[in-house]
């Protein structure tokens, strides 16, 4: 039966987004695709004129992998279905969902051991595939990129976030192509061989993008076996069993084992001459952009690890401390982060928070964070200041937000996201005390925000004078 039949015995288009718990553009892009997701099956089975054979298409056949024609949702929707081993003609690689999908494609990178599992998430930048790859707060995360130029320059080993990479895998529509940039030192398939990390292929990545932004995060396993054999079923029970992000303290999984200095700039900017101020940078996971950007700003840069104490950050006698982004659920990793960021206030320390370090600040505040619907991953998000009008164009990487509700009085909201209005910044009226959620050194992503690394440092001259 077509989806408009079915919308019909439903009652129309209202009854249909009343009875799954979406909204009317879901109910438009499902008429759009043709198909209705199968995770609302369960409540259209409930109605007594629909049938299992109303809502399963004629044509379930394995994706064509050899079929060049971009289609956007029907050949990898049938691809769901096949439960057994065999993999289609081409495809060596397969990708399996916690709620039963399977989608096959070509492999490339490292051949997995097993498989790589981690929540399946989405990014939309257009640039800047190597350092989303190695931004540690992608930890546990399998990465869909929604730009379909993924390879073209290359990589380097200058535009690496971090030693090693946090990503889980990689998922991109098209082949990777080979780099055509003089800043490249190796092609991204061996780079991503050389960091055993595994990618797939032929992959429709706007299906994966509209389940995510329709359904919410869920877990994806990517299995790239050397000897090309599946085991489907075990895949699935992998996917079904991995617990998630939410209670996930990874921030220790990726902070750095020690204390150390950093004294490197923003490429091609002077660093400020005379006198800096010191800075203690709390390592989540953090980028190396964003010490660049503290050590432009005019900072004297020592980072320490996300398990530093009150006492290990003070006895550096920082004139502010800096909260890094990180992985994780915020939740979990308060645990241990809290008490010290909240004995860092008493003392009467600037802080400045972004990311994870901006969900801690928050909770260390009196206020609560919770999981999104669908996260921010991309360089491309609007945001606007609330105290100045202004509209930023930012770069992001969460799935937890503040939750503005519960801030206390003494907190205010300074910015918001013009995507679905959730926070995106607060300020205390009573503490030297801000932080935001998105990434203000970007890499990748637009420098509209750098104002906020010379602002705690204006914070940090006004408290010393």
């Amino acid at each position: 039966m077509d989806i408009d039949s079915i919308i019909a015995k439903v009652g129309g288009p209202e009854a249909m987004a009343s009875l799954t718990g979406v909204g009317l553009e879901a109910i438009r892009k499902w008429r759009q695709a043709r198909a209705i997701p199968s995770k609302h099956w369960t409540a259209l089975l409930r109605q007594p004129d629909i049938t299992l054979s109303d809502l399963t298409p004629d044509d379930l056949i394995p994706n064509d992998l050899t079929s060049g024609d971009p289609t956007p949702e029907s050949s990898q929707d049938r691809s769901e279905t096949a439960v057994n081993d065999t993999p289609p003609d081409g495809a060596t690689a397969a990708l399996v969902l916690a709620d039963g999908t399977v989608l096959w494609g070509r492999g490339f990178g490292a051949h997995t051991s097993g498989a790589a599992i981690g929540e399946l998430c989405f990014s939309t930048g257009m640039t800047g595939y190597e350092e989303t790859m190695t931004d540690p707060s992608f930890a546990g995360q399998i990465v869909t990129f929604t730009f379909p130029h993924i390879g073209n320059v290359g990589t380097n080993a200058e535009d690496e976030e971090a030693q090693h990479v946090a990503a889980r895998g990689m998922i991109v529509k098209e082949d990777v192509t080979a780099p055509a940039n003089y800043r490249s030192t190796a092609p991204l398939e061996i780079w991503m061989k050389r960091q055993a990390l595994p990618g797939i292929s032929a992959i429709d990545t706007r299906l994966i993008t509209r389940r995510l932004r329709d359904g919410g995060p869920q877990t994806a396993v990517l299995a790239y076996p050397e000897d090309g054999a599946f085991d489907i079923a075990a895949l699935k029970q992998q996917a079904e069993a991995w617990p998630g992000l939410e209670g996930m303290d990874l921030a220790k999984e990726v902070t750095c084992a020690q204390s150390f200095t950093w004294e490197l700039g923003v490429w091609e900017k002077p660093v400020p001459e005379g006198r800096k101020r010191r800075v203690v940078a709390v390592d989540y996971g953090a980028k190396r952009n964003i010490l660049r950007c503290l050590v432009t700003a005019g900072c004297d840069v020592t980072v320490v690890p996300a398990t530093a104490t009150a006492e290990d950050i003070l006895r550096h006698k920082p004139e502010g401390v800096f909260l890094s982004n990180g992985p994780g659920d915020p939740a979990a990793t308060a645990t241990y982060a809290v008490p010290a960021i909240r004995a860092v206030l008493d003392a009467g320390v600037p802080v400045f928070g972004i990311c994870l370090g901006h969900q801690l600040l928050a909770q260390a505040l009196g206020a609560k964070t919770y999981k999104l619907g669908r996260g921010h991953r991309g360089a491309n998000q609007p945001v606007k200041d609330l105290e100045t009008g202004r509209v930023e164009i930012t770069s992001q990487n969460h799935g937890f937000a503040v939750d503005e509700t519960s801030l206390p009085d003494d907190v205010i909201v300074t910015h918001t996201s013009l995507f679905d209005g959730s926070n995106e910044g607060i300020r205390s009226t009573k503490l030297d005390a801000f932080s935001v959620q998105y990434h203000p050194e970007a890499s990748p992503g637009p420098s509209d925000s750098f104002y906020l690394f010379e602002r705690f440092v204006a914070l940090m001259d006004k408290r010393a004078a």
